[in-house]
């Protein structure tokens, strides 16, 4: 009986996380741009980037791998993911560690802005402008407004997986 009402307990945890998280997305910066990433991805942010351990052969927007605690992660620059110019790395820039489909991903940002809480309603589609584009906008699934500015919500799942290539 106190193994059933202790699982009962984990599985409202849980989903009280799931609760907590559902609406919240971490923003960071990338030039000018401010983009969104549901907070349920992410595993921890990295103030200073570690020593990247580079891959040979391997698209330029993968900057290599770093050890996160025993764990070797592969990281990505999203700006150069965008199809953008490099960027240098500054005491801002930040390692974004994501979890997606049990894939862990460091994203190179230029630096974390905040936590907001989005009302699914709010989220618009972002306008297809055009349908061959190989920037940004094929990773963006939403925008939002958040006072004056508008943030770009990312599909992480997009970001880092090939599929977005085809």
């Amino acid at each position: 009986m106190a193994e059933e009402n202790l699982e009962e307990l984990e599985a409202l945890e849980a989903a009280s996380d799931e609760d907590a998280q559902k609406g919240k997305y971490m923003t960071f910066q990338i030039g000018e741009e401010c983009y969104g990433i549901a907070i349920s991805y992410v595993n921890e942010i990295i103030n200073n980037i570690p020593a990247i351990a580079a891959v040979p052969e391997v698209d330029d927007y993968i900057k290599g791998l770093i050890n996160i605690r025993g764990k070797i992660v592969p990281v990505v620059d999203v700006k150069v993911r965008f199809g953008q110019e490099p960027f240098e790395y500054t005491d801002r820039t930040c390692v974004i560690v994501i979890d997606v489909k049990s894939t862990m991903v460091g994203l190179i940002v230029e630096k974390v802005a905040e936590v907001i809480t989005v009302d699914e309603k709010e989220i618009i589609p972002p306008p297809s402008l055009n349908q061959t584009s190989n920037g940004k906008e094929k990773y963006v699934f939403g925008l939002v407004r958040v006072g004056e500015d508008v943030k770009l919500l990312l599909n992480p799942e997009r970001l880092i997986g090939d599929e977005a290539l085809d």
